[in-house]
């Protein structure tokens, strides 16, 4: 915290306790306001000519001396206005409290009348005033506004205070939904609400939020798509029309066109396909353009495009082997590959499906648009109907905008024999650890063995809002999610660390050198070419010493020391893997005779407290850094060793740490490694994700020794 803003928060303090002292709340519950700033302005001359008395209430934004007389701006929710306080018409006392006690940013009711300046500035002569609200905190200008992105996402109060242009952003965003919201009752659909908690994440494919449900004991989802599956079941019940605009959830990562929270609209219409949909989504799309921003013409990035033209249709097919020279319909799954390669694209997974996904995208970035892309393979689309004349390809289409699909509709599959077989696809894809493939829901295919109509079904987000304005979603979310500070300013204006609430024992802080184990590097080789002859376990002992050398040079430990507990942590473990109630128990006299000390042994026996299975302490709990350090250290990796052996060429080098963030959250994947232990590592303050990446990278710098 700056020593100015402590400084000025100091002293707003200190005229708070002023104001109090004079038996006035700085916060009382209400105001005698009578009109808005807009409202004195559409009737100033009116209210001006007839003397009438105006009381007005808002945040000060602006405070200039002259003398006996203070010019004031004033802001409330529909503008801005100028008062006047001057000493003659408040009283000598009642200016000099309102001069010294009130500040720029606090909140303040006026009463008083319309008057014009000298200079011919439409203002309100103030006769009396109230403080509303006390501002401990300075605006922002003391120092020098919201200039990094976090701090403006994190005080998006201030940020929409200070810019006029950002509220008005908001302001456009509700109409966007109006509009489409008005659009759609026009012709004819029906608004529902469907679920947000689901036991199955159907209608599109996206790595769900996952939470239990404690009455039901069952695990459930929050939604991925606006009601797809749900809504198709009122086709069958018999609405024909019915749309939806909610949030839908999605536990992946960030960029300018995701965020994990985020706002969409679907509609289904029976009796209609595809081609239905088009022509409905293209006068939708310019509906919104005209009501909302008064255009069609718009620029996104480095694209230039108009709504209000033909848009053409574009072949998902045609258009990949134009750019690539890949037919993504008959090329292999190895060529695509090496494509991707060629292109410098990375990719994830190794199934046909997400890596023609990849090659499209690629291609996509350099369509301007407006256009619908057409004619997709089946293989990507699980939930359209094929065509008829090439049951490779279904009836689909997506709206191409400025490089990106701002949309996505399709003739909804309704056979339900088809049906079941794409989702059996999609579970192998789930078993095989693709997290984003869709979650089959097999009670929808019974709905569908039940019959439901031809549909046409349509879905589109925000995203389309963020292109109209040429930003990002995140910019145009008013409170995107952010990680929590842990700092906060006492009412002295000290900076003290705000404890997380947990039940959690605070971390003990340990240091451990070399000196204090009884055993050096050669001594500890030794032990263990002693006592360990099984290689998949000396292999697995190497492991955790490379991750705890480098989880020590992280964190500034003695990397040695750290080292060797992680090479010896599983010392007993031939002669206790059969016994696993005495692994670790074992390891005590091992580690004795060789001369180990205390703090050695003590280290290597915590990898198994709280274990009820195995050790001498299954009621006793990990409490430092590195006991945190090496529970997690030698279960990530199985996890990293599993993911290794599923690449094509067995290698670690081909890891990606995207790869491992997936197969941790699927916990079929792996599932010996226990996540909670690997969730330790958290208690020493470092992130999983960063722990996930120094522990691949420190497995990838020994992968010769490993043999990967």
């Amino acid at each position: 915290m700056k020593k100015e803003l402590i400084s000025e928060r100091s002293d707003r303090l200190q005229k708070l306790e002023k104001i109090k002292e004079k038996g006035i709340n700085p916060y009382p519950a209400r105001t005698k306001k009578t009109h808005t700033t807009q409202m004195i302005k559409d009737s100033f001359k009116k209210l001006e000519s007839n003397k009438t008395k105006v009381i007005i209430a808002g945040r000060l934004r602006g405070k200039r001396a002259h003398g006996n007389l203070t010019f004031l701006n004033l802001q409330d929710g529909s503008g801005k206005i100028q008062a006047a306080i001057s000493k003659k018409d408040l009283g000598a006392d009642s200016y000099k409290d309102f001069t010294k006690l009130i500040d720029v940013g606090d909140f303040v009711e006026f009463t008083g009348n319309c008057f014009t300046t000298h200079k011919g500035e439409e203002s309100v002569l103030v006769s009396d005033w109230a403080i509303l609200s006390k501002a401990i905190n300075p605006m922002p200008e003391k120092w020098h506004g919201l200039k990094d992105d976090d701090e403006r996402y994190r005080k998006r109060y201030l940020d929409l205070l200070m810019n006029d242009e950002l509220r008005e952003i908001f302001v456009k965003k509700s109409k966007f939904w109006d509009v489409t919201r008005a659009f759609m009752k026009a012709n004819g659909f029906f608004e529902v609400e469907t679920p947000t908690l689901e036991t199955t994440t159907g209608g599109a494919e996206a790595n769900p939020f996952k939470t239990h449900h404690d009455d039901f004991d069952m695990p459930v989802y929050l939604r991925i798509s606006i009601g797809e599956l749900w809504q198709k079941r009122l086709m069958a019940a018999g609405f024909e029309k019915t749309f939806e605009i909610g949030r839908a959830y999605r536990n992946e990562g960030s960029s300018p066109n995701h965020l994990q929270e985020f706002t969409n609209m679907e509609f289904y219409w029976a009796y209609a396909n595809y081609k239905d949909g088009m022509k409905l989504t293209r006068e939708l799309y310019i509906e919104i353009a005209k009501k909302v921003f008064g255009t069609t013409k718009f620029q996104t990035r480095e694209h230039v495009y108009d709504l209000n033209t033909e848009w053409k249709e574009i072949d998902y097919r045609d258009e990949i082997l134009r750019q690539t020279g890949v037919d993504v319909i008959k090329t292999s799954k190895d060529e695509i590959k090496a494509k991707l390669l060629e292109l410098k694209v990375k990719y994830e997974g190794d199934n046909r499906e997400r890596l023609t996904d990849t090659l499209w995208k690629f291609c996509r970035k350099n369509i301007s648009g407006p256009a619908f892309l057409v004619n997709h393979p089946k293989l990507i689309s699980p939930l359209a109907k094929e065509k008829d004349d090439n049951p490779m390809l279904t009836e689909r289409f997506q709206i191409l905008i400025a490089g990106a699909e701002i949309g996505n509709g399709y003739s909804e599959l309704n056979n339900p024999i088809e049906q079941r077989t794409r989702f059996e696809e999609q579970q192998k894809l789930l078993e095989a650890g693709d997290t984003e493939a869709m979650m089959p829901d097999w009670e929808f295919v019974e709905m569908l063995e039940h019959g439901m109509p031809p549909t046409c079904g349509f879905g589109f987000g925000e995203r389309l809002f963020t292109f109209f304005v040429n930003s990002t979603i995140r910019e145009t979310t008013l409170f995107p999610l952010m990680k929590p500070l842990e700092t906060h300013l006492t009412n002295k204006g000290e900076t003290h660390l705000s404890m997380k609430k947990n039940t959690e024992k605070q971390m003990v802080v340990k240091k451990i050198k070399l000196g204090d184990l009884g055993i050096n590097q050669k001594g500890a080789e030794k032990l263990l070419e002693a006592n360990v002859k099984d290689n998949i376990t000396k292999l697995h002992m190497i492991e955790t010493e490379a991750i705890m050398r480098a989880l020590a040079t992280h964190f500034g430990e003695d990397k040695d020391a750290w080292g060797i507990i992680g090479l010896l942590h599983d010392i007993d473990w031939e002669t206790t893997k059969n016994d696993i109630k005495n692994h670790t128990i074992k390891a005590v006299d091992i580690l004795k005779n060789a001369g180990a000390n205390k703090i050695l042994i003590e280290s290597i026996e915590s990898h198994t407290y709280g274990n009820k299975e195995c050790g001498a302490y299954p009621d006793k709990e990990r409490s430092t850094k590195l006991e945190y350090s090496l529970v997690a250290a030698e279960t990530i990796t199985g996890l990293i060793i599993a993911s290794a052996l599923m690449q094509p060429d067995k290698k670690l080098a081909s890891v990606k740490l995207s790869s491992i963030k997936k197969k941790f959250k699927q916990k079929s994947f792996a599932a010996n490694c226990n996540r909670d232990m690997i969730r330790e590592i958290e208690k020493t303050g470092l992130e999983l994700v960063e722990f996930f990446e120094i522990s691949l990278k420190a497995l990838q710098n020994i992968s010769n020794k490993l043999g990967l």
